[in-house]
C-alpha cells in the first residue's frame, strides 16, 4: 500500500484547492505500465469516496495524453526574455537562488532531467529565492513560484487550458509529499481553480495580486483529508 496526495479543485472561494490523502494498492517496479497500473488503483481509491470527480493524472507516466502533455517536463513556457520557449522544469530549476551560487541559466538548454537532477542544485547551499527575467521571488510561501510559473505557461496555451477545465481534481504518482513540495498536481487544481472563479487575468497581470490570492489559500488550506 502507498499513500500520495489529491488536489481538488474549490471553485466556491478560498482555499483555491483542498488536499486528500489517498491510500492505495501500489505496484512496484519502474515500468510505464507498473506506474500506470499504480495510478488506477489511486483514482479508483478516490472515486470510491468522491464518486462523480472527475481525476487527472497530470505527470509523464498518465494513461491519458493530455495528463502527459501538462507534465512541467512538457508544458512549454514562452520566456520573453530570451524570446524563446523551454520546457518549464528548465525555467523552474535556472531561476534558483542559494546562499553560494545561482541562478544557473545554463539549465535552461539542457533536458528537463538533466537540469532537475544538476549537482549545483544539491550543493549550493540554502535555497533563498527565484530570480526570473531579473524579478525576484521569495522562496516563501512554497511552492508559489512553481505554481505562478506553471499557472502563467498553461494560460497562454488555449488548447490545454480548454481541456484541464473538465477535470476537478488533480494527481501525480511520483510526488511524495513527505519528501518534497513543488507539485504540478497541486498548480493544475489551482489553474482550474482561478479559471472557474474568473481571477485568472487578475491574478497573472499583477504578481502582488496573485502572491496576495497565494498566501491566503497556503495558509487556510492546513488541514489534510485523509482517504
Amino acid at each position: 500500500m502507498a499513500k500520495r496526495i489529491c488536489f481538488i479543485s474549490n471553485i466556491n472561494g478560498y482555499p483555491l484547492y483542498k488536499e486528500a490523502e489517498i491510500e492505495f494498492k501500489y505496484f512496484n517496479g519502474f515500468s510505464l505500465q507498473q506506474k500506470q497500473k499504480s495510478i488506477s488503483s489511486m483514482h479508483l481509491s478516490i472515486n470510491n469516496s468522491y464518486p462523480n470527480l472527475k481525476v487527472l493524472e497530470v505527470s509523464t507516466k498518465s494513461n491519458i495524453p493530455l495528463g502527459v502533455e501538462l507534465s512541467a517536463f512538457n508544458l512549454k513556457f514562452y520566456d520573453e526574455l530570451n524570446s524563446k520557449e523551454f520546457p518549464l522544469e528548465n525555467i523552474f530549476q535556472s531561476s534558483k537562488i542559494f546562499e553560494t551560487g545561482g541562478p544557473y541559466r545554463d539549465l535552461l538548454y539542457v533536458q528537463p532531467k538533466e537540469a532537475k537532477r544538476d549537482e549545483r542544485l544539491k550543493t549550493s547551499g540554502r535555497l533563498i529565492g527565484f530570480n526570473f527575467n531579473n524579478i525576484i521571488w521569495e522562496s516563501e510561501p512554497k511552492s508559489m513560484f512553481y505554481d505562478w510559473l506553471y499557472i502563467k505557461a498553461l494560460t497562454r496555451n488555449e488548447r490545454l487550458s480548454k481541456a484541464i477545465i473538465k477535470y476537478e481534481a488533480f494527481t501525480d504518482i511520483e510526488f511524495n509529499h513527505e519528501k518534497s513540495y513543488n507539485c504540478q498536481a497541486r498548480s493544475a487544481a489551482i489553474f482550474v481553480s482561478l479559471f472557474k472563479l474568473g481571477k485568472l487575468e487578475e491574478t497573472l497581470n499583477d504578481n502582488g495580486t496573485f502572491k496576495k490570492i497565494y498566501s491566503v489559500s497556503t495558509n487556510e488550506n492546513s488541514q489534510i483529508t485523509f482517504i
